[in-house]
This record gives structure tokens, C-alpha cells and sequence, in this order.
């Protein structure tokens, strides 16, 4: 399973005209890829890793008045010790290959049956943390409009 992770500032998804998810002030955008091995146990683990990844600062954090960092923490901190939203879209175009000619195929992207029940794992499991989590329609025509804070963009693979 893969995930690209944005830190940013606010966020939205919107379908047909509709914004259906939406976060204001920073948090994480994850875009999730499923492949045809993944299971349960690698979106679970794919959602505790995102969780606790410890990419803002306090410096960072320091600029929002609503954020409230705990006495003691380490420098840099995770989007789950300061209980940050996210925004999870699934993106099967993450296990695109572009090894030969111009045309990317996507041989290793799990078939939606197999994708959409790990994506909203995903989803389910960082709700579970204690992590306000919207989501973006899965198979739809997203319009997913970010600002990167940062930048910072990661690529996080587990098995």
C-alpha cells in the first residue's frame, strides 16, 4: 500500500459541483494507492505510520492561534499528538507505470472491489486514533485542491 502525504494549510474535495470534505487551517492530505497484494493489516498500518509521522514543527504549529501544543513535546510533532484533520482520496494512479513509451498502465493498481474496502480502512482506522477524517468519493471525478504547506510531500510505502 502506498501514500502520497501533503502537510497543509486547508484542503478540499469536491464531486459534481460539491465540496465533500474539507479541512481549514493544516492537516494532511493522503492520497492512497491499493495494490493486489494489500490487506486490512497494511491499510492499518499504513494509517498508525501517517499518524504518528512527526513532520510539523513547533515553529510551524506556532502560527495558528487554535492549535495548542502540549507542555514538553519534542520538536517536531505528529498530525495525531496535535489532533490535525485529514483528508483521505484514494488514487489508484499511485502504481502507474511509466517504464515503456508514453502511456502509463496500471497493471499493478488493485481492481476497485479489492481497493475501495482498504481505502475506507484507512479512513476507519485513523478515525479510530482519535483523527477528524473526511474523504473523497471513491471511482468519482475529484477535484482535490490543497495548499501544501511546506512544502512537504511524502511517499510512505508499507507491506
Amino acid at each position: 500500500m502506498r501514500a502520497i502525504v501533503q502537510r497543509a494549510i486547508d484542503a478540499n474535495v469536491v464531486v459534481d459541483h460539491k465540496a465533500i470534505g474539507s479541512f481549514t487551517g493544516p492537516g494532511l492530505v493522503i492520497l492512497v494507492g491499493v495494490t493486489h497484494t494489500d490487506t486490512v493489516s497494511s491499510a492499518h498500518k499504513l494509517a498508525e505510520k501517517i499518524y504518528g509521522l512527526r513532520i510539523f514543527d513547533q515553529e510551524f504549529v506556532s502560527q495558528f492561534d487554535d492549535i495548542c501544543v502540549p507542555p514538553g513535546s519534542a520538536r517536531e510533532l505528529s498530525a495525531g499528538e496535535l489532533g490535525l484533520p485529514m483528508l483521505v482520496i484514494s488514487q489508484f494512479t499511485l502504481y502507474a507505470s511509466t517504464s515503456k513509451g508514453r502511456r502509463p498502465t496500471w497493471d499493478a493498481a488493485a481492481p476497485g472491489e479489492v481497493a475501495e474496502p482498504l481505502v475506507e480502512a484507512v479512513g476507519q482506522k485513523l478515525r479510530q486514533l482519535g483523527t477528524q477524517v473526511s474523504q473523497g468519493k471513491f471511482g468519482a471525478d475529484m477535484n482535490v485542491s490543497l495548499t501544501n504547506a511546506g512544502p512537504v510531500t511524502l511517499i510512505v510505502d508499507v507491506d
